[in-house]
């Protein structure tokens, strides 16, 4: 047989324990996935690389149409937000057993060394993935360009 000794540490140990799997640890990070109509927010991975005249932006937001990004700059700040939702058709006498996909909402924002020109800039969704072409210098106001 092998014994520990109890001392106050392990007691404070076992208290530490408890904490980290207190409820409201479990609903905090847990929960949006029991609840299937909650809305997840996420950040979406993101890559830049930059050439000589412009920033190229590839940002990952799966199950999200065109229609559905925004895409605002403002000097040298750019933000990205988009919203995915699962509209599932439910045929009749069917009954949902279960579920894991939910409602998405992504939001990103960023900023580059130099402003950047509105005007030049592009941005295309293909399979999944966002990318941004923003060219280098200009600015003077908010705008927002469109995805094709």
């Amino acid at each position: 047989m092998f014994l520990v000794p109890m001392s106050r540490r392990t007691n404070e140990l076992g208290r530490s324990m408890d904490r980290l799997f207190d409820e409201q640890l479990f609903d905090r990070f847990f929960a949006p996935m029991a609840r299937p109509d909650a809305l997840v927010a996420r950040s979406p991975a993101l890559d830049v690389t930059e050439a000589d005249n412009a920033f190229s932006v590839k940002l990952d937001m799966p199950g999200v149409t065109k229609d559905d990004v925004k895409i605002t700059i403002d000097g040298k700040r750019v933000t990205v937000t988009a919203s995915a939702s699962t509209a599932d058709e439910k045929k009749e006498g069917e009954r949902v057993v279960y579920s894991e996909r939910t409602a998405t909402s992504y939001a990103r924002s960023f900023d580059l060394p130099v402003e950047l020109n509105e005007a030049e800039s592009s941005a295309k969704l293909e399979h999944g993935v966002l990318n941004l072409t923003l060219a280098k210098r200009g600015a003077g106001k908010s705008a927002q360009i469109t995805v094709s």
